[in-house]
């Protein structure tokens, strides 16, 4: 246990919070950075983001509007570093659609330029939506080169069923790729267990919905299936209605292993240190157990073999 970290929750200190290791370990890392500092890049006046959005579709327009038109992706990556530096994430899981050889040596030189201090674990996302015999075909090159060390999915849960995505979880197994994807954030609780025995996942990115059913905490906390949680996304997507009534309380009092991320940070404007400030000032958590979630989040290195 971290004394220190406990302190600054208490006396509600942000800056001293942002001195303590932590983990991002649920990141989409081209919407990983801070405004101000896509403001200092861009010389461009950027709106912040409302404080709730109406929907997804709300969100990606208010990020295309604000964000994407400003300022290119190989920018916002390097803000994503810059970020995770001054809030001192030691463990940082981003993902990334793709990576070639000059991707990868591009981000590795940005990794010790802007964070030298943050252990990069990529990760490889694919929409829900794709075509997942066209990704399947081009697994084995992505995958050959070594650089990713994790497997997700995101985007409507709806899109398709999850069994679909079946050989290509398979195949990430086969490199030894953690297993995660993001299910229950919109869907139902029977939607994250499904997707956990589908998919043999490791972890799931979201899966808030896993507090309506007794059944699937006990299973989830009986597998040592580990939730991903993102309380400002939940609550700024209306998902959640506020903080103090987040269903992390309700999982972690489960026993089920949680996590505390940004999720899109350029869009919820909310560090991770944040993040654990707001649950404490809404009396949902207390410095113990934030600071129980804190470790929990660093010890995602120990899944990982160099």
């Amino acid at each position: 246990m971290n004394q220190l970290f406990k302190t600054y929750l208490i006396n509600n200190s942000l800056s001293g919070l942002s001195s303590i290791h932590k983990s991002d370990l649920h990141n989409h890392f081209g919407k990983g950075g801070n405004i101000n500092y896509i403001r200092t890049l861009t010389k461009e006046k950027i709106n912040m983001p409302p404080n709730r959005f109406e929907s997804l579709a709300h969100m990606d327009e208010w990020f295309q509007n604000n964000i994407k038109i400003h300022c290119p992706y190989i920018q916002r990556l390097e803000a994503g570093f810059v970020q995770a530096a001054s809030d001192n994430i030691s463990v940082l899981a981003a993902s990334f659609g793709y990576a070639d050889k000059e991707f990868i040596d591009t981000m590795t030189s940005y990794n010790e330029k802007f964070a030298p201090n943050t252990r990069l674990l990529p990760e490889l996302a694919f929409g829900r939506d794709c075509d997942t015999d066209y990704e399947l075909s081009r697994l084995d090159e992505i995958l050959s080169y070594n650089w990713f060390k994790s497997i997700d999915i995101n985007g409507d849960e709806k899109a398709q069923p999850i069994k679909n995505f079946k050989k290509i979880y398979r195949k990430a197994k086969e490199y030894g790729l953690r297993l995660k994807a993001h299910v229950g954030e919109f869907g139902k609780a029977d939607d994250v267990m499904e997707a956990v025995e589908e998919l043999e996942l490791d972890e799931v990115h979201h899966g808030i919905a896993a507090a309506n059913s007794r059944f699937v905490m006990n299973w989830l906390s009986k597998h040592k299936i580990q939730l991903n949680i993102c309380p400002s996304s939940n609550v700024k997507l209306g998902l959640v209605e506020s903080y103090s009534v987040h269903p992390i309380r309700k999982l972690y009092d489960n026993g089920i292993p949680v996590t505390i991320n940004t999720d899109d940070m350029l869009i919820f404007n909310q560090s991770v240190s944040e993040e654990y400030l707001n649950l404490i000032t809404a009396g949902l958590m207390n410095p113990d157990e934030l600071d129980d979630i804190r470790e929990t989040g660093l010890r995602e290195l120990e899944y990982y073999i160099d």
